[in-house]
């Protein structure tokens, strides 16, 4: 059974948005199908926090957003990222890859206290 989706922090949500944007230019739609796929369905990203990450990273200059054709011919609002947006995501990963490697050796089960 898979475990109950995770709520996400804000700047989290922000750097998987942008790491999702990395590959192409998406909707806000398929923003949240592939950060679900991606995660096997364990990182959820509900609608509203979805879009007011969305605006606060156009806003930054991170993404930008144009109208445009779905692949199902509705309208739909497709943001990309721009190269601040690209700029900002490589420093957020070592970020969180430094932050991550700092919080296992505290999680650690071998103490390696003298």
């Amino acid at each position: 059974m898979p475990a109950a989706p995770l709520n996400l922090l804000q700047g989290t949500l922000d750097v998987l948005i942008l790491k999702t944007l990395s590959w192409q230019p998406l909707h806000g739609y398929s923003i949240s199908r592939w950060i679900r796929q991606r995660t096997d369905g364990v990182l959820g990203v509900e609608d509203a926090a979805l879009y007011q990450a969305l605006h606060r990273l156009e806003r930054k200059g991170l993404v930008e957003s144009a109208w445009r054709t779905s692949e199902k011919n509705h309208k739909a609002k497709y943001y990309t990222l721009t190269p601040a947006g690209r700029l900002q995501l490589t420093s957020e990963v070592d970020e969180l890859r430094e932050y991550m490697g700092v919080l296992f050796r505290v999680l650690d089960p071998r103490p390696d206290l003298k």
